[in-house]
């Protein structure tokens, strides 16, 4: 048994620095962690946690409790937990647009939902050539306003996550016009789709299958398609880019490998956060945007690292 399958069965209120559940294995990860970085746990007690949003201007991260129907929010001054919103129809991944509202996947209603500043609800897709969509579950957007998403249909395959229902269209990934709210498939080969992502400039587009994948962007829409990063013998899911352009990506796959994995733009494994259960998604948050908060299967932990995350708002 390794140290970072140990290291989570300890007191973790004292930590001895470096913190063991950070492992090093290229030296230019050295460099993104400050000295005093801990992984903490923030909050426990969900069934399975996606989603997370970070709103700066308020100091706040919702994410979102799957199965338990609602959405959470975490409030970085108080560190106080309270429900954001229940039901929430089995929501999942969410983001901001660019006028800083939350746009977020619904597993029940099979949808992509806008919520105003008011706090209405518009729907921004629910249907793909006249057939519902599978169950969206990861957002992005784009400098452009256009909204991008992964439709796997994982919210369909039992009522764990939604209703169990037949799957009507292939899984694949959509582009919504911010004008028109048209709806356009642009990535039809993948098997399942997930986690999704843009390099800081938008010339590049990572998608999450079981491994990941990255697309170039041309004329505004992906191409050349190829692999990434071979996540065997785990998988990845909820994938965030940084500045520099280093992939940062939610891992599972048992001890030793639960947490987040972070790649530099060629691939290259750098180093790893060790969590004692899976990771589903991840986001940069905190006033530099130098936090990462990361949601596993029952609880939300955070680090402090010397790296700003790529995303807006």
């Amino acid at each position: 048994m390794s140290a970072y399958e140990t290291v989570w069965e300890r007191d973790r209120s004292i930590v001895r620095l470096p913190d063991p559940a950070i492992e090093i294995i290229d030296e230019r990860f050295r460099s993104m962690l400050p000295f005093q970085a801990v992984v903490e746990r923030l909050w426990t007690g969900g069934r399975w946690l996606e989603g997370p949003v970070w709103f700066g201007d308020g100091r706040y991260l919702v994410f979102s409790d799957i199965p338990n129907d609602r959405m959470l929010r975490w409030a970085e001054e108080s560190g106080a937990t309270s429900v954001f919103r229940q039901p929430s129809n089995n929501a999942n991944g969410g983001t901001r647009d660019r006028q800083g509202r939350l746009i977020t996947c619904e597993h029940l209603t099979r949808r992509v939902t806008r919520t105003e500043h008011d706090g209405r609800r518009t729907v921004l897709a629910d249907r793909f050539e006249g057939k519902p969509l599978n169950a969206p579950n990861d957002v992005v957007v784009a400098a452009d306003g256009g909204i991008w998403f992964t439709d796997p249909g994982w919210g369909v395959e039992s009522d764990f996550e939604g209703d169990r229902a037949e799957k009507e269209i292939p899984c694949q990934v959509y582009r919504i016009d911010p004008d028109t709210l048209d709806l356009e498939a642009v990535i039809t080969d993948m098997a399942r789709p997930n986690g999704i992502a843009f390099s800081p400039d938008e010339s590049l587009l990572y998608v999450v299958d079981k491994d990941i994948r990255v697309y170039d962007m041309v004329d505004g829409r992906p191409a050349n398609g190829r692999p990434f990063v071979d996540m065997g013998p785990g998988t990845s899911d909820g994938i965030r880019i940084d500045t520099a352009g280093n992939l940062w990506t939610a891992a599972a796959g048992g001890p030793g490998y639960d947490g987040v994995h972070c790649y530099d733009a060629d691939g290259v494994l750098l180093g790893r956060i060790h969590l004692p259960e899976g990771c589903a998604n991840l986001v940069f948050g905190g006033p530099k945007k130098t936090r990462l908060l990361m949601t596993a299967t029952s609880s939300l932990y955070a680090v402090h690292l010397d790296v700003r995350g790529a995303q807006a708002p």
